[in-house]
């Protein structure tokens, strides 16, 4: 007999996992009559990550702030847990936790005396929330240590926990691994991943580390003059349905692979080099075994063959311009 406490907690847990806890709707900033964001609409889900990407000047930090409530929006308007920011800003900005550029302490206490210090500004974090969160980010062991003592990652990561305390269901971070090394890099990665799984909370984060974000993103949120550009999912499970790919082939005879793949009518070549013995091409998913038996039964060898990927760097390059920045 099937538990229905446990499936009425599945569908609980999926449901969590589709709320949409931050949404901006035609959000505009315009100062000096310019508009530094223009009509940006997007949204963030419960348990992902998700990364706002741009060149210099592209309205990034200026969107943060807007939705934060540090600055006023010219237009639009943000929902933050279902409350908007504009017509209830207090209910919308009990949902969220944030660290905008570095998080600040007080060196001279430590780590347990700062969280205290916040907790007795915020109603409803217990002793055993403290506990919680500073477990999640892997700081239980240095509490007791003074802030000064800590490294950069242990500080960013204590204000995670700060932002973490009073259960927020969005927390927004503006360029987290700014100053840390590969390690703290990786597990300023591995410990987001957790708490978005653990706490099923939204996450967006601000970065110029294209490769970063492509790790620990699951989309990215691309935005050029204060305008949305491209919005793009990032697979990390291989569970993504391919339609169709591109394919880089290493053959014997790269005219008779030509011709051999024209007659089969099921892949577009996309280009070949015959000194190199290579040659490019777009087909389906499904058609791919078919593909390499043509090949094998017109005697071509296939000595290699392996999907044309585009890094998130390659196509941030061609929404923004080669000649710009992340």
């Amino acid at each position: 007999m099937v538990d229905m406490n446990k499936r009425n907690s599945a569908a609980e847990a999926r449901s969590d996992r589709n709320e949409t806890v931050l949404q901006l709707d035609n959000v505009s900033k315009i100062i000096g009559g310019k508009k530094l964001v223009n009509g940006l609409s997007f949204e963030v889900k419960s348990g992902e990550i998700v990364g706002l990407l741009g060149p210099n000047g592209a309205g990034k930090t200026t969107t943060i702030r807007m939705i934060v409530g540090l600055i006023g929006m010219s237009e639009g308007d943000v929902r933050i847990g279902g409350s908007s920011v504009s017509k209830s800003f207090e209910a919308a900005i009990r949902h969220i936790g944030a660290i905008i550029e570095n998080p600040e302490f007080y060196p001279y206490m430590t780590g347990l005396d700062n969280l205290k210090q916040f907790q007795r500004m915020t109603e409803g974090v217990s002793e055993e929330r403290i506990r919680e969160v500073t477990a999640l980010v892997g700081l239980q062991d240095a509490m007791n240590k003074k802030v000064k003592a800590y490294s950069l990652g242990m500080r960013q990561r204590l204000g995670i926990a700060q932002a973490l305390l009073h259960k927020p269901k969005v927390l927004i971070l503006d360029e987290p691994t700014n100053g840390l090394d590969p390690a703290g890099i990786r597990e300023m990665r591995d410990y987001l991943k957790l708490i978005a799984d653990k706490e099923r909370i939204g996450i967006l984060v601000s970065s110029h580390m294209l490769s970063e974000m492509e790790l620990m993103c699951s989309r990215v949120v691309v935005i050029q003059e204060g305008k949305l550009i491209a919005v793009r999912s990032i697979n990390h499970n291989g569970s993504e349905e391919k339609s169709s790919m591109s394919l880089s082939l290493e053959v014997t005879d790269v005219e008779l692979a030509s011709r051999t793949l024209a007659a089969l009518n099921k892949a577009e070549l996309l280009s070949k080099d015959a000194d190199r013995g290579m040659l490019a091409v777009k087909v389906k998913h499904e058609d791919i075994p078919s593909l390499v038996k043509a090949l094998t039964d017109a005697g071509v060898g296939l000595y290699r063959l392996e999907e044309i990927k585009s890094s998130l760097e390659d196509e941030f390059m061609k929404w923004t311009g080669a000649n710009r920045s992340a």
